[in-house]
């Protein structure tokens, strides 16, 4: 139990002991009928219960946020390797020994809620540290670059990607008139946008995701000198997506797939962790990278010229009790930093710095809303600030104020032990101006483009394909391919191709640099734990055949449910009953990562819903697999089998043979085959 854990402990009610009592303790008669004047008669004024039991009922609800509204969270711990005093005096990263406690929240940012997990978008990643020094929240997301440059434009940027206001739509999506347009017109967006047509914007999983703090930080070491850093999570598990046809059949089948994913992994053990790595820039060498301000929250500092050195680990192992006064009321303030650890000149930042207090207070209504229990931090709270809404304390004494004789000056300033900002010189005239080293918006998102694989390009295509086929406006869609020209020609062209815009004239050429560790085609690809399987089954299955195959994948760390034609039992090869999953028809093959149809039950490739389990996971580049019977199901799919040698992910096997749960543990761990030829199966 970690220090945070044990705070929260006293906090905790367990909803189902004891005798039923109101808000003050005293003990209810009867729930379910009101106090009334007679059995048919009005209810009465005087009803305490009533009247505090709808009340309640009516105030549950807080102001969502406006962005980053459909999240999940979950408890973990952080270990620095080794300590970085050379850069930083701040604990949490000087201190092997110490175990920082951590709550994480994962979120989507455009939608309400009540959206779905799987829309294109960019995710949240925000991290609240409950160090011995106080609370550092490091609030970033599953990319590592921003829209824009300065927060000014934030209400901008957030007011034309929300639904459009005429008519409440399109909920959590970006594809719509107004959010093309303030694109189009604002090239800063480009590098950004190209990240949101990515795979990044439609990930597999939270456990599966990275994560960034998007700007330049400092660290302050003891000496007072200063590092700039950026702050990188890596998963793993590797960092893998989902495709859009599948991410939208998931919307409709379990838009709750993303934090359900989460949860059950914590909850079976299976505990998910990130690497942190700091990119570190000596202040001399801040200057030094060409078309690279490490200000402009719209550049990223390749890795080749900055590697990111891995410094310690975060281990998510506990799920919350209670998904509101933890999830929904913890609140992230940029602005929570500790001692080693400061600000930079970054536009962007530097408006957050003043949205997110604010946020909270009109989130909570005031002020104390650090005193939840989610918000405490473990190090001790003390100073001369009282009063407003929803005061949980009961501060003792007189001498509310510094200095004073009354209290012995108590509280007293920690000097040069507490937080001292840096010493940064600035110097300039009072100006709206942007910097002309921020002036450069496309070769950056050149880089992306030149770092993806040939699958990878592909899906950026079709989701500016999808995202502007969406937009009424011929005029933005016509400026979109006008910017994709200044970033790629060929890319330019792909998307005029399908938008129905002219194929633009070349005006410039690309600068063929990339940076390979951009692409998802170069993540870890060895692991398969809490990848799920489904098999699919059916009266005549060898049960023997079947057992060994969820053995072996389970002893992997994979999760194997059988899914049969009807829930409860089947009868297999042997007449004995053998227990399923569910039923196919209450899942579907895009909450699975892969496909195994097995020897034994014929009847299975008659079935039009298993067929379409095998046919759809072969088109989403999922590993199928099949041996004995279980090919012709495939065959009746139209899963071309001659292509198997060829093709890593289609295991097909005669009969059943140890080998196949090797090759198939193989193929699952490689995460897709996207370059098989997918078209080659009917829709």
């Amino acid at each position: 139990m970690t220090t945070k854990d044990r705070q929260l402990s006293v906090n905790r009610r367990p909803f189902n002991e004891g005798v039923l009592t109101t808000d003050q303790g005293i003990p209810v008669q009867d729930t379910d009928n009101s106090l009334r004047a007679g059995a048919r008669g009005p209810s009465l004024l005087e009803d305490f219960h009533l009247r505090e039991k709808i009340m309640r009922f009516d105030h549950e609800r807080i102001p969502e946020r406006v962005v980053h509204a459909r999240g999940t969270g979950a408890h973990g711990v952080f270990k620095v390797y080794e300590p970085l005093d050379e850069y930083t005096t701040a604990d949490f990263l000087t201190d092997p020994d110490a175990e920082t406690p951590v709550f994480v929240r994962f979120s989507t940012v455009q939608g309400s809620r009540g959206s779905s997990d799987t829309p294109r978008d960019v995710r949240g990643f925000a991290t609240k540290f409950y160090t011995r020094q106080g609370n550092f929240d490091l609030v970033g997301n599953n990319m590592p670059v921003f829209f824009i440059q300065d927060g000014i434009k934030f209400p901008d940027l957030v007011h034309a990607l929300k639904p459009e206001p005429q008519n409440e739509m399109p909920q959590a999506a970006s594809a719509h008139d107004s959010f093309w347009d303030f694109v189009t017109l604002q090239p800063e967006t480009m590098h950004h946008v190209i990240w949101l047509m990515s795979d990044r914007a439609i990930p597999r999983s939270f456990r599966m995701m990275q994560g960034f703090g998007v700007h330049t930080f400092r660290l302050v070491n003891g000496q007072g000198r200063s590092t700039f850093v950026k702050f990188h999570w890596t998963p793993v598990l590797g960092t893998h997506s989902l495709v859009w046809d599948e991410a939208q059949k998931i919307a409709g089948k379990d838009p709750d797939y993303n934090r359900r994913d989460l949860w059950e992994a914590i909850n079976s053990g299976q505990f998910p962790s990130w690497e942190l790595g700091l990119q570190l820039i000596p202040e001399n060498r801040a200057f030094e990278f060409e078309d690279i301000d490490i200000l402009d929250p719209t550049k990223i500092i390749p890795e080749e010229l900055v590697p990111v050195t891995p410094v310690g680990r975060l281990t998510l192992n506990r799920n919350p009790d209670n998904f509101f006064a933890e999830t929904e009321q913890v609140a992230f303030c940029v602005g929570n930093v500790v001692p080693g650890i400061d600000f930079t000149d970054d536009p962007l930042l530097q408006a957050r710095l003043f949205s997110y207090l604010d946020t909270q207070l009109n989130r909570f209504g005031g002020a104390n809303f650090f005193q939840l229990p989610i918000n405490r931090a473990i190090a001790p709270i003390r100073n001369h600030q009282q009063d407003g809404f929803q005061q949980h304390e009961v501060p003792v004494g007189r001498a509310n104020y510094f200095p004073n004789s009354l209290g012995g000056d108590q509280p007293t300033p920690a000097g040069p032990a507490g937080f001292v900002h840096y010493p940064e010189h600035v110097d300039g005239p009072k100006e709206r101006k942007r910097s002309e080293t921020f002036a450069d918006h496309y070769s950056q998102a050149t880089l992306f483009w030149n770092s993806m694989s040939s699958w990878e390009k592909e899906h950026i295509i079709a989701a500016y394909r999808f995202e502007l086929g969406k937009v009424e406006s011929m005029p933005i869609r016509v400026r979109l391919v006008e910017h994709l020209n200044r970033v790629d020609h060929d890319l330019a062209i792909a998307v005029a191709l399908g938008i129905g815009v002219e194929e633009p004239v070349k005006s410039i050429d690309n600068h063929g640099r990339s940076s390979p560790a951009l692409s998802q085609a170069n993540s870890q690809r060895e692991s398969v734990l809490s990848r799920k399987i489904a098999v699919l089954v059916g009266d005549g299955v060898d049960a023997r055949i079947v057992t060994s195959l969820r053995d072996t994948l389970t002893e992997r760390g994979a999760i194997v449910e059988l899914l049969a034609p009807v829930d409860g039992t089947i009868t297999t090869s042997d007449g004995l009953p053998m227990e399923v999953t569910r039923a196919m028809q209450t899942m579907s093959s895009v909450l699975y990562d892969a496909i195994v149809v097995p020897d034994g039950a014929p009847d299975l490739a008659m079935d039009g819903l298993a067929v379409n389990y095998a046919a759809e996971a072969f088109k989403h580049g999922k590993a199928v697999g099949a041996f004995g019977t279980g090919l012709g199901l495939l065959q009746r799919a139209q899963i071309p089998l001659t292509t198997a040698p060829a093709d890593p992910a289609l295991i097909a096997y005669d009969e059943w043979t140890p080998d196949f749960a090797t090759e198939f543990t193989k193929a699952l761990a490689a995460h897709r085959n996207f370059d098989r030829d997918i078209d080659a199966v009917p829709a």
